[in-house]
């Protein structure tokens, strides 16, 4: 009865923090808190036992130092897993925390607490577009809000190769809707119908986005002004691409299952070098895209994202230079624009059981404007 609001919230910071697996204390607050995973946990050796407990004592230390206003910032961003809009979190920079024999900056400290234990290095890390810290605050301050941050996902890994016929495979007609996942047929009438929009004097759109259920695709045409876009199911402060709200005729119970997964889902963003994928949800995600392979080859790698990692899907510099009338990929994309394709919770390709994406339950085409 004589707690402050201070340690009540320090106590609710520690309980909500990321699970590492062979600790009960950090399941119990994943599942308690949403029952949202992060992915991949980490396991933690009984000899470490003694650094998890000095890892507890030093981040209530530090916990304990921290204006309660922010106290109250970082648990906003901490139980909503990310999902409510949260302000930067500005804290000295240079202030260094020692567990064992390992020295961590204040940020990284943050982020390993509540995001990534297994994190090793801010070279891992990706700021995202939310955080307003570069360039307008005192440069001994840096935004340690862990929601800011994601993790830069690693090309090779988590691959396999996806099935795309060439022209040369079907000479009469090229290849049907139902192998490439619909991107011949339907990306010409979504960008016809976008570039309306420009012509009754919308804003030019920078891509835009379709939303399937294997061999249907559900609703409109998304398209696409604003630097970034959420695209999710399901979001406590959600604005963007809707998937919750279209109308599905589908009656699958794997659709359901996986439609109801995908929960934030997917950020996309416009940036100086590319467009980058953000996934925002409790579960992987697979990514198609020819600016992510050798241009020279023949089948494109599907790559796996897992929950809070960032991959740039898009480069319009490779695009350009994969613009070549004899490109293979590329004779089957609509003139205006370049296509990705996005799966969520279930991937396709060599190592999976789906050979085509259309295959998938819940998939994004994102068609991108490169004129």
């Amino acid at each position: 009865m004589f707690r402050t609001k201070r340690s009540g919230l320090v106590r609710r910071l520690w309980r909500s923090r990321a699970p590492v697996e062979g600790d009960g204390e950090a399941d119990r607050g994943t599942h308690g808190s949403g029952g949202c995973c992060m992915g991949k946990t980490t396991k933690v050796a009984k000899s470490n036992a003694g650094s998890e407990a000095e890892l507890k004592a030093l981040t209530h230390s530090i916990l304990k130092k921290i204006k309660e206003k922010q106290l109250e910032v970082l648990l906003q961003a901490v139980e909503s897993k990310g999902g409510a809009r949260s302000p930067c979190l500005l804290l000295p920079s240079k202030v260094d925390a020692k567990v064992g024999q390992q020295s961590y900056s204040l940020p990284m400290l943050l982020y390993k607490v509540f995001r990534w234990p297994d994190l090793r290095h801010s070279s891992e890390l990706k700021r995202l577009s939310c955080c307003e810290s570069y360039g307008k605050i005192n440069p001994e301050l840096v935004c340690c809000n862990p929601h800011h941050m994601s993790r830069l996902c690693e090309l090779g890994e988590h691959s396999t190769n996806s099935k795309s016929l060439s022209p040369l495979d079907s000479p009469d007609s090229g290849p049907s809707s139902s192998d490439t996942g619909g991107t011949t047929y339907s990306a010409p009438v979504g960008l016809s119908d976008s570039l309306a929009l420009q012509e009754s004097g919308e804003r030019a759109h920078w891509c835009v986005v379709a939303y399937w259920e294997e061999k249907t695709r559900v609703g409109r045409l998304y398209s696409v002004q604003e630097p970034s876009l959420d695209i999710f199911y399901d979001l406590p402060q959600g604005n963007g691409f809707c998937l919750g709200q279209l109308c599905s005729d589908n009656k699958s119970q794997l659709v359901q299952m996986v439609r109801a997964k995908i929960g934030y889902g997917i950020q996309l963003t416009r940036e100086p070098d590319g467009v980058w994928v953000y996934n925002r949800s409790c579960y992987p995600i697979f990514i198609k895209s020819a600016t992510l392979d050798n241009p020279d080859s023949r089948t494109l790698l599907v790559h796996k994202v897992f929950p809070g990692f960032s991959i740039k899907a898009f480069d319009y510099d490779k695009a350009g230079s994969l613009q070549r009338p004899n490109d293979h990929e590329f004779t089957q994309q609509p003139r205006t624009g370049f296509t990705v394709q996005i799966s969520f919770v279930k991937g396709w390709g060599q190592c999976y059981t789906r050979q085509f994406i259309s295959s998938c339950p819940c998939w994004l085409e994102v068609i991108f404007n490169t004129r």
